[in-house]
């Protein structure tokens, strides 16, 4: 059941929050442990804020992060000259792996990237961030660096959306609130405690991430985390709040084919026999969540269920 005592267990034990963490005492912990970080940046065309997240990314060089790492997908639009100015290495996804052929997505960059990092933990970040802040990043490397049980981390935090010219402070995720999340409470109820699971910031092991696949395209995130689950258990997955991000959002027209990409994954992994029943017989019980007074992410479990009546015509007169 999607919300008994077991994903209770993993939200209390696998939810991290940026405020509780100490980045000296992560900067310790890397030291102790002789772990390096690689952080990955995929790109295409984000003249308007590589800068920006490039930077706040380059202020843990040294300390929490060995290597930056900029994806560029031919940008047209002067981003990797930018992310080179800004301190970035930058190398053409299509020039790694060339013998598989073009690149498909941004999936296909991560992929690739594993290629010309070098790090125990790699990092991936989105470059679209209107707000980029260091905590993005050491955010998720920090569950890494202090549980040798934690094999890959997600990150998740408020989402505004911009409507008729106005930020709102909520409403962003539609994808993730209206497919992503109902399939893994159906399918992957060990998965339900994830507040957001196809956000673009997560980080892992390299010797996790070496054994599983990479969708090359919008899948690539619920690809992840259903693959990692299956090599490894949900308990190595953690997650972070690392408090409000804000980014560009997508038109309807284009989410629509992105849940339609999402939705191809999953359902395959469901044929390919990881997953072929639904979970316990379609729980009513949907998870979702909140904050409490103190702004702590909280689980609210709900019944959602729908009773079927029989035909009208089936029934004593």
């Amino acid at each position: 059941m999607a919300t008994g005592g077991a994903l209770t267990d993993w939200f209390a034990r696998r939810t991290f929050a940026t405020a509780d963490l100490d980045p000296d005492q992560l900067v310790a912990a890397k030291r102790a442990s002789g772990t390096s970080v690689s952080l990955v940046l995929p790109a295409r065309n984000e003249a308007a804020t590589i800068t920006g997240v490039v930077a706040s990314c380059m202020a843990l060089m040294g300390r929490l992060v060995d290597e930056v790492v900029v994806l560029d997908g031919a940008s047209t639009d002067g981003t990797a000259e930018l992310a080179t100015t800004a301190g970035a290495v930058v190398h053409q996804d299509a020039d790694i792996v060339p013998e598989v052929g073009a690149t498909l997505g941004k999936g296909d960059a991560l992929w690739r990237s594993l290629r010309v990092t070098s790090g125990d933990i790699v990092a991936f970040v989105d470059t679209d961030i209107r707000n980029p802040d260091p905590r993005f990043v050491w955010g998720i490397v920090a569950p890494l660096l202090l549980d040798d049980g934690i094999d890959f981390v997600k990150a998740f935090y408020d989402r505004p959306i911009e409507a008729g010219g106005t930020l709102q402070p909520t409403g962003g995720g539609r994808v993730t609130e209206l497919l992503a999340r109902p399939l893994l409470n159906l399918f992957w109820p060990e998965l339900a405690g994830l507040v957001q699971p196809l956000s673009g910031e997560y980080a892992g092991r390299r010797s996790v991430l070496e054994q599983v696949p990479f969708f090359t395209g919008y899948g690539v995130e619920i690809g992840l985390l259903i693959d990692v689950v299956a090599l490894r258990g949900a308990g190595v997955i953690a997650q972070v709040d690392v408090g409000r991000r804000v980014h560009r959002n997508q038109e309807l027209h284009d989410l629509s084919r992105m849940a339609y990409a999402i939705a191809s994954v999953a359902l395959g992994r469901l044929a390919a026999g990881q997953r072929t029943t639904f979970a316990e017989a379609f729980d009513p019980t949907y998870v979702q969540f909140g904050r409490d007074d103190a702004g702590r992410i909280t689980l609210e479990p709900t019944d959602v269920g729908d009773i079927e009546r029989p035909p009208m015509a089936s029934l004593p007169r």
